[in-house]
């Protein structure tokens, strides 16, 4: 393993300090956590600001594990210092990008199907709704469901299937995205690019695999999991836009493979 470098040491340390200063502030997450292109509380800054914030220690430790282990072969043996900072702050912000962009997306699609609704709710329809952009509280809504299907024109079924739609609207509306996730995913990028021969051993893998097919597997199931579950509350978009970003720059700057 190569000696950690000075600017994958300071991110480190500026990663976790800043974990534990988000609980100083309530309004912390709203100045800094990349909020959706529609929302009043988005800021062009957030699109840096977001990749320093975590949700969770579990979150941290997964992309400061990753940050420590693959960021100084691309600084100390690629990129150099102050080149390796431009790196990690293109691929985050290009994660962010695209991770914003799908959100944006997929937002329009829940407001259009929430209007359908509010035009014309019935237990069949709000089954749908909660099926394709709530599928977790679908189970628990199932004895309302059946009571709604009994008495189609209720109004306090009506009403309340109203309120839940319009609930699960702003749920997508005011979501966040925190996190290095994008950063990291554009190291692995890069260093699966640079090093595609290099074998790695990894924990749950008992034998050796070679970085191309670690990064490419793990971009396809980035890739499956974005589009098949994209109310998991993992930003799998970003995860692809930093690897793509990362492997784009590389390529802009004419680094050749080393392996």
């Amino acid at each position: 393993m190569m000696p950690i470098s000075p600017v994958v040491r300071n991110l480190l340390i500026l990663n976790i300090a800043i974990f534990f200063l988000q609980g100083v502030s309530p309004y912390f997450l709203d100045w800094f956590a990349m909020h959706p292109f529609t929302s009043s509380k988005f800021q062009p800054h957030q699109l840096v600001t977001y990749m320093f914030l975590h949700a969770n220690f579990r979150h941290l430790f997964s992309n400061m594990i990753g940050l420590f282990f693959f960021g100084p072969v691309l600084e100390n043996g690629v990129f150099g210092s102050k080149r390796f900072v431009v790196f990690y702050l293109i691929t985050g912000i290009g994660a962010g990008l695209l991770d914003a962009s799908v959100n944006y997306y997929e937002l329009l699609q829940v407001q259009e199907a929430a209007q359908i609704y509010i035009k014309n709710p019935s237990s069949y329809s709000f089954l749908q709704f909660l099926h394709q952009y709530a599928p977790e509280f679908q189970q628990s809504a199932m004895d309302f469901i059946n009571d709604f299907e009994t008495n189609p024109t209720a109004t306090k079924y009506i009403d309340e299937s109203v309120s839940v739609v319009n609930s699960i609207y702003g749920q997508f509306s005011n979501g966040t995205t925190v996190g290095a996730s994008g950063a990291i995913f554009g190291i692995l990028g890069g260093f699966g690019f640079l090093f595609p021969n290099q074998e790695m051993y990894l924990m749950f893998i008992p034998v050796p695999i070679k970085a191309k097919y670690f990064i490419g597997f793990y971009a396809l199931y980035e890739l499956y999991s974005g589009i098949h579950q994209s109310n998991s509350g993992i930003a799998h978009f970003a995860h692809i836009g930093g690897l793509v970003f990362g492997i784009l720059l590389i390529k802009y700057w004419g680094y050749q493979r080393r392996n």
